[in-house]
């Protein structure tokens, strides 16, 4: 055998030895039901977590939707290598939670609930009994639309949630554009905010309007503003400002034209509402007040505000409060009484409201943090009172 061959076969040699080194990780018995392997909620609405993870030293599942909420539970396993923890009875809503496996922060593999983020690490389940359900009632359609915005140079999608039988005959009906927070993605509002199953809920019951609602991507990661490349302490200095000013371009130019040439919807300003969570509350708040004549109703939900993040039009807007009061004809403040994100944020929005003599809507929900406990909750009394 030749150098070269001898040295070729000795590498291909190390290299099968080293792929028999590596084996793939253990999978559970066939013997087994998924169903003995898999997180589940039980009939008195209790949840019993899994995991199969045979190999591991240590596994907790953590339950609660921020660090300040957030309870690791220590798991037990099994001979079977699964790791069991069961919950208290709990009440009808949905719940996020992930596991902590030997210090490895994961999703539920056996999930098909991941929560929906640009950095996915959470798995949600839903334990039945609330407005949340998907219920036996007429169910509007979620369409999602893809475009070129010329805002952005850029492909982007929106969602739409459309009423049960709209086909765009008949009169043309109301749009909610509804933002997103950070770190999340248009599908948060869809599959974790459960927009849709409140409308249909909401519309089954008579409470809303017939509407539609449209979720673009708050974020617009346009290249000066990518959210990632922004530390925490740079966001609202340089991150916010910059990306609402895109997002706001794409609104104005991009998405209300796109949703008034491919549906049947009303062009005035009392036929247009605008809402966000988070940064979306931001958003919603920079955009409904540099178009104040574009809106008729404006909701801003744990938003950020100019309190940290200033805005020129904001500001400038806010120094004429008879012409808000006389465009808005609803404008709603929200936040959890114990928000320690936008707490300060929302504090000082209504401040200086109060001081302007600006109307406006302000609840405080108890108890709650910077949570869709409290999103979900202000959406659905917030679309309540749209168009009416």
């Amino acid at each position: 055998m030749s150098c070269a061959a001898f040295l070729i076969s000795s590498v291909l040699g190390c290299a099968s030895l080293s792929a028999v080194a590596a084996p793939l990780p253990a999978t559970p018995s066939q013997a087994i039901p998924v169903s003995q392997y898999i997180t589940q909620v039980n009939a008195d609405k209790s949840i019993t977590y899994r995991l199969f993870a045979p190999t591991a030293k240590r596994v907790s599942v953590v339950t609660g939707s921020t660090p300040d909420s957030f309870v690791s539970h220590d798991m037990t396993k099994d001979e079977q290598g699964i790791w069991t923890w069961r919950s208290d009875v709990l009440k009808p809503n949905l719940y996020e939670y992930y596991f902590d496996v030997d210090g490895f922060r994961s999703i539920d593999t056996g999930s098909r609930y991941p929560k929906p983020q640009r950095q996915v690490n959470t798995s949600l389940i839903l334990v039945p009994g609330s407005i949340l359900d998907d219920r036996a009632v007429a169910h509007g359609d979620v369409r999602t639309l893809t475009y070129h915005s010329t805002a952005l140079s850029a492909e982007r999608r929106v969602y739409v949630w459309t009423p049960p039988g709209y086909t765009g005959s008949g009169e043309p009906l109301p749009v909610l554009y509804f933002y997103h927070g950070f770190g999340d993605t248009g599908l948060s509002a869809i599959d974790q905010g459960r927009i849709p199953q409140m409308m249909d809920n909401l519309l089954a019951e008579g409470k809303i309007k017939p509407m539609l609602v449209v979720v673009p991507d708050t974020e617009t990661d346009v290249p000066e503003a990518v959210a990632e490349n922004f530390p925490p302490q740079e966001r609202r200095k340089s991150f916010y400002p910059l990306n609402a000013k895109a997002a706001d371009n794409e609104l104005m130019h991009d998405i209300i034209p796109l949703i008034g040439e491919r549906f049947n919807v009303r062009k005035d300003a009392d036929g247009r509402a605008l809402a966000g969570l988070s940064q979306g509350g931001y958003q919603a708040l920079v955009s409904g007040m540099n178009h104040l004549d574009s809106f008729g109703w404006l909701a801003t939900f744990s938003g950020v505000t100019t309190t940290t993040v200033p805005n020129a039009g904001v500001e400038a807007q806010f120094n004429h409060p008879q012409a808000i009061n006389k465009q808005l004809r609803n404008f709603t403040v929200v936040v959890g009484e114990k928000d320690s994100v936008t707490g300060a944020d929302i504090a000082g929005l209504k401040k200086e409201l109060e001081q302007k003599g600006i109307k406006f809507d302000y609840t405080v929900y108890p108890g709650l943090n910077h949570e869709m406990d409290v999103w979900r909750p202000a959406y659905a009394t917030f679309v309540q009172k749209l168009f009416k």
